[in-house]
């Protein structure tokens, strides 16, 4: 399939919302300790900001998933994105006596993000196929490290700078509304399974039908790889929504503690702005590296390059997602234990972790889509995220909060606090390993579910690659 200039258009348009969403989600994070203050909240409260929007997340997720296999997605992504813009600044603007209300409008602000990342990726597939595929994936998730990266250091420097957090959730919103300008003007709608039929010369017309809710017990998408694939990236995801919305209020107790100050609220505003920065550049670095490195070693294993030769084989994307879980476990465990007694070595140890954690942002994705025929894929990568968020990054961040608070009790001096969330982020590693093994069952039924798909879509195996 020959790719035209508007497909490169729309795809980059697709990844700038799609950069917004992250930086988004991660400037809370970025001023949480003025959140905090302002809104006189515990650890176990300040974590229910996150799981709140991502419950509301879930819960958008079926019902965009749903609308997107049988409606016009463009449309569906532009009033979510109006929405999640609307909530956002509204937010911004809730007193210091109505913290229920500021969860209320973060719970909307995912509802609105639902509609575009459940929505996006089956865009995705029906513009591109094979390698060129893969390579889109890896650009569109791209924007994860860098947005989260962007979030910290966007939120904290710019409430610095104006002396006040507000303005640092909404200097979002108004980057969005020129992203929601450009996704009206010019992003247009591709035909469902448009790709599949004009490379691989497909002759099912299921790639053009839709299911009904009756028969999605027995739709593809429960097939093992989804089920092993949805499952690895939920222990995954609770570690890395964990992380980035936990370590620099960890890093920023654990500098306190190091000065001798009483409260980590007496740190000064530059040093914080400066832990801001530093874990969101490496975010960003490790980030965009994990992604590239993670998408090229699968390109070299299943196409056999190089010093790869020998171990070529169709189940890369799984086994090289496995191997990143794998790697991180160990680091991970090293920055708990030791993080504390030199910052520059946690620094060191972080970069290596999200890098190796970030190998499967682009080979998700693009698995799921080799086995799913066109007409489900919003739907089944509704249910992915369904169960992803549910029991991954929107109950860590409150789980790891309220553990920590009952380690803690009623002692909140730096070091009490430092303590206590690095013992209640140790099931992270344990989860990490957990991880690994799914996706390496994920590669052993990976290639028998791509037969399958193959088979449902007409597809002759002779002339065709393996997605």
């Amino acid at each position: 399939m020959v790719n035209s200039k508007k497909d490169y258009v729309n795809i980059t348009i697709l990844f700038v919302v799609n950069l917004l969403n992250y930086v988004d989600r991660y400037t809370i994070a970025g001023v949480l300790t003025q959140i905090q203050t302002f809104y006189l909240i515990d650890d176990s409260m300040a974590g229910l900001i996150q799981s709140v929007f991502l419950i509301f997340f879930m819960v958008g997720s079926p019902l965009c998933g749903y609308l997107g296999d049988r409606f016009n997605r463009k449309l569906i992504i532009v009033v979510g994105v109006t929405l999640w813009l609307a909530a956002v600044i509204a937010s911004s603007f809730v007193p210091a006596q109505y913290f229920w209300m500021f969860l209320l409008f973060r719970g909307i602000v995912g509802i609105g993000e639902a509609s575009y990342s459940n929505v996006c990726p089956s865009m995705i597939s029906d513009m591109f196929t094979g390698p060129a595929r893969s390579r889109m994936y890896m650009l569109f998730y791209f924007a994860v490290p860098v947005g989260s990266g962007l979030g910290f250091v966007v939120g904290s420097n710019v409430a610095s700078l104006l002396d006040s957090w507000q303005w640092g959730i909404r200097v979002t919103a108004l980057a969005g509304i020129v992203a929601l300008i450009l996704l009206v003007l010019i992003v247009d709608e591709p035909k469902r399974g448009a790709a599949e039929l004009t490379s691989e010369g497909s002759k099912n017309i299921s790639c053009t039908r839709t299911s009904t809710n009756l028969n999605l017990v027995e739709c593809p998408f429960f097939r093992p790889t989804f089920v092993t694939c949805t499952w690895a990236y939920t222990a995954l995801i609770f570690v890395t929504g964990t992380l980035s919305w936990w370590e620099p209020t960890i890093i920023q107790h654990s500098v306190a503690w190091k000065q001798g100050l009483n409260d980590t609220h007496l740190l000064p505003h530059q040093q914080k702005d400066q832990i801001g920065l530093i874990f969101g550049a490496i975010t960003t670095v490790s980030g965009l590296i994990g992604v590239s490195m993670g998408t090229l070693l699968s390109g070299l294993v299943r196409n056999g390059r190089g010093i790869f030769r020998r171990v070529k084989t169709e189940r890369a994307q799984p086994i090289i997602s496995g191997i990143g879980a794998m790697l991180a476990a160990p680091l991970l465990l090293l920055i708990f234990l030791f993080g504390h007694k030199s910052t520059l070595a946690l620094w060191i140890l972080l970069f290596f972790v999200i890098t190796f954690l970030c190998f499967n942002w682009g080979l998700n994705v693009d698995m799921l889509m080799s086995v799913i025929i066109p007409s489900r894929r919003s739907t089944a990568f509704s249910y992915f995220m369904l169960i992803s968020h549910l029991f991954g990054d929107a109950t860590g961040p409150y789980i790891v909060g309220a553990v920590s608070d009952a380690i803690r009790g009623s002692v909140k001096t730096p070091e009490t606090q430092y303590i206590s969330l690095v013992k209640a982020c140790a099931v992270t590693v344990v989860l990490l390993c957990v991880s690994a093994v799914l996706y390496f069952v994920c590669a052993s039924v990976l290639l028998r579910d791509q037969k399958k798909f193959n088979a449902e879509m007409g597809i002759n195996v002779s002339v065709a690659s393996c997605p």
